[in-house]
């Protein structure tokens, strides 16, 4: 199991009232994304839990990339990574900011 951590500045902090978000599940090719709202707004930590070694480059530019074009700010994501390809990373971490936006019921 290798593990990463990426800690990013953010200039919008994520919208809603939800404290946490659980999207996706661990499976071959695919990864569960826990969204926790635990940091002050300018800041974004991702960290990842993966079986698949020497990956590090390219989640480094996916979670940039995301971190980037997303209202990221205030998040903590946790990710179990079941060997997912780049585009269902970036999908299931844009699953979870839409879904901690949403006002709770």
């Amino acid at each position: 199991m290798e593990t990463l951590t990426f800690h990013h500045k953010t200039v919008t902090p994520a919208g809603g009232a939800k404290a946490q978000a659980l999207v996706g599940v661990v499976a071959s090719g695919n990864l569960e994304v826990l969204v926790e709202r635990t940091l002050p707004p300018a800041e974004c930590t991702v960290e990842i839990a993966t079986t698949a070694h020497g990956f590090g480059d390219i989640w480094r530019a996916v979670v940039g990339d995301f971190v980037a074009r997303y209202p990221a700010g205030g998040l903590r994501m946790s990710i179990n990574d079941g060997g997912a390809r780049p585009d269902t990373v970036a999908l299931r971490l844009a699953q979870g900011v839409r879904l901690i936006e949403e006002d709770a019921l």
